[in-house]
């Protein structure tokens, strides 16, 4: 807030000067458990991840209480963070007692309690960037005391308040709704899926193309199965075993002490589970090998076994791990983005996550995998699928990506709407309409001089339940 333009008719003071007393509190002694068994909220930074509280993580005793430094603090007083997450402010509303890391703030009667909230969001980074410390950052409280506050007559500050909870309630609702995108996108993504091989995505396309489309018979009717629990595959589709069609190469389980951290001439990534999500951009680890079987290529296909099951790998080269196994599927009967797409749907994944068990450590055999029903259409239908898929998938990624911008701009909202509210920008035309409400004994000057006799007349006060007042 520093050097920023207020109106004419604000004032521009230090913190210290708004607030009647700042209260701390302590931690109860952890060698007595005892003492975190009780029902009363102890609140610690861990707490601070909302702007309103119903509840904290610990619960205190009374006993806890009386025999530690903390204070309890009445409901709906502001809460801030002085050490770990700086620029957060909190109100409970509940009475709860807090940590050494927290302040409370005890206002005076004419600050209105949501307008000082949200000037402190306001200038959260500016906190953040004040706070020293190599592991933990931390903030003295002569530096939040001498923060430059900017204050209206109240009566603005109630508008100031009420326009800010209209405007942030809609961009949070903004916010909620851009954040489901993603999860709508990826239960659309499975049901194309599931459509597409099931026949039901080319349903159309096989009206008009059955007559000129034969099915190549690599695969040998014999060798067809039926399965009860398989919804039915059109008439000219062939419903058979994983292991008709494709045989399972596992990878290799490679000692901790032969890896390497960094990549070298000679050197390939390892293909571990862990890094099929983040595309092998961070932990990942290399090692060396002469057999060259074991050496995947961007145009084979892995699928993981152990530990998180079914996820499919193509495009990189690699040493094959242990935990996963490359499919060599018949590329005269398969296409390979078919079966890749096969892999990643719903009928596949619910299947080797049913026979890879529920154990802490699911592990999904080959003959397991063997028995998983494919369905195979013909080639020339395959073709028609991916291109529908990759359609269908290039516009849901679209729209995710213009999701993504949407929220990135959306999270910059807050604070741009939290700056043009302490610039006196949301009620520029209230001044214009009420001047009586911002002038006189409804002044600021007035204001500030009714609150520093306020201040003059507190007197110290004996702790209920124990109030210890830092400031």
């Amino acid at each position: 807030m520093t050097g920023s333009v207020t109106p004419p008719l604000w004032l521009t003071v230090p913190l210290e000067n708004v607030i009647l007393r700042i209260v701390g509190g302590g931690t109860p002694s952890k060698s007595k458990p005892e003492y975190y068994q009780g029902d009363i909220p102890w609140m610690s930074v861990k707490d601070m991840n909302k702007h309103v509280l119903q509840d904290t993580a610990d619960h205190i005793s009374q006993t806890a209480v009386d025999s530690s430094s903390t204070n309890v603090i009445p409901a709906g007083t502001p809460i801030i963070a002085t050490r770990m997450s700086l620029g957060k402010i909190v109100v409970a509303e509940f009475d709860s007692a807090i940590n050494q890391d927290l302040k409370a703030l005890f206002l005076p009667t004419e600050i209105h309690r949501n307008f000082l909230v949200y000037w402190y969001r306001s200038v959260a980074r500016q906190i953040e960037q004040m706070g020293t410390g190599t592991t933990v950052k931390g903030i003295r409280l002569e530096a939040l005391k001498g923060l430059e506050f900017a204050l209206p007559p109240l009566a603005e500050q109630k508008v100031i308040a009420d326009k800010l909870d209209t405007l942030l309630a809609q961009v949070e609702n903004t916010k909620a709704r851009l954040k489901r995108i993603p999860k709508i996108l990826k239960r659309f993504r499975q049901s194309v899926l599931a459509a597409a091989v099931s026949g039901r995505l080319t349903e159309e396309w096989r009206k008009r193309h059955d007559s000129n489309v034969p099915h190549e018979e690599p695969l040998s009717r014999t060798h067809c199965i039926h399965d009860e629990d398989q919804q039915p595959v059109p008439e000219n589709w062939l419903l058979t075993a994983m292991g008709n069609v494709s045989t399972f190469q596992q990878g290799l389980q490679i000692a901790k002490s032969t890896r390497r951290m960094e990549p070298g001439e000679s050197n390939l990534p390892i293909l571990r589970t862990v890094n099929y999500e983040n595309n092998f951009t961070d932990d990942v680890h290399y090692a060396v090998v002469n057999e060259k079987s074991i050496i995947a290529e961007p145009e084979d296909i892995i699928l993981s076994r152990t530990g998180t099951v079914g996820l499919v790998l193509t495009g990189f080269k690699g040493i094959m791990h242990n935990n996963s196994f490359r499919l060599n599927f018949q590329k005269d009967l398969l296409l390979q983005r078919y079966l890749i797409y096969f892999l990643r749907s719903p009928i596949c994944q619910e299947y080797v996550k049913r026979e890879s068990g529920r154990s802490s450590q699911p592990d999904l055999t080959h003959k397991a995998f063997a028995k998983c029903p494919v369905t195979v259409p013909s080639r020339t239908e395959q073709t028609e699928i991916v291109r529908q898929v990759d359609q269908l998938f290039a516009h849901a990624d679209r729209i995710e990506q213009q999701a993504n911008n949407a929220l990135a701009r959306v999270n910059n909202l807050t604070q741009s709407i939290l700056a043009k509210a302490f610039r006196g920008e949301l009620t520029e035309q209230w001044r214009k309409d009420n001047p009586e409400l911002i002038s006189g004994e409804n002044s600021a000057e007035a204001l500030l001089a009714r609150i520093k006799a306020e201040r003059a007349n507190i007197k110290p006060t004996n702790r209920t339940r124990k109030s210890k007042a830092d400031a």
